[in-house]
């Protein structure tokens, strides 16, 4: 196996989760519906912002990484809900699966060869593919982490 194939294989293990990271669908499973608006003392966003934030980010990057006429969203007001969105259930539900079939999107271009993952991108300032995928994992590592936080507060308070 080359090289490069044991770093897609790499990249794909920490955006699906692996390693020191948790998975997505690990975290939402089991999410309690009833306490995606609620907040949490001294945290600017809920869980359902947060999702969101998320879903909003991941989508930018791999809009980035594979359309050239892709505009990004102002930061930081086009990358999170307003202050008082709040969601139902079919908000919820929906913004799950376009965070999934984006992070699918995002390895099959890090899995199919002839992406280079270390080719800029022509209509960037320098990024590659590899730095994308990266960006991506750690993205969602991060926030990841921030919902597990948030869930077992709320579920505590509740």
């Amino acid at each position: 196996m080359s090289n490069e194939q044991k770093l897609r294989e790499h990249l794909l293990y920490v955006l699906r989760g692996g390693g020191a990271h948790i998975d997505f669908d690990s975290v939402i499973e089991d999410f309690p519906i009833g306490l995606i608006n609620k907040r949490v003392e001294h945290v600017p966003y809920t869980a359902w912002q947060l999702l969101e934030h998320m879903r909003i980010v991941q989508w930018d990057i791999l809009e980035f990484s594979r359309n050239p006429k892709h505009v990004s969203p102002d930061w930081p007001e086009g990358c999170w809900p307003s202050d008082d969105s709040l969601a139902d259930e079919k908000a919820w539900t929906e913004s799950i699966a376009a965070f999934r079939a984006d992070l699918e999107a995002m390895q099959m271009l890090v899995e199919d060869s002839k992406t280079d993952l270390f080719a800029r991108i022509k209509h960037g300032t320098g990024q590659t593919m590899l730095r994308e995928a990266l960006l991506v994992a750690d993205h969602n590592a991060y926030h990841l982490g921030v919902l597990v936080t948030l869930k077992r507060i709320l579920t505590e308070q509740d």
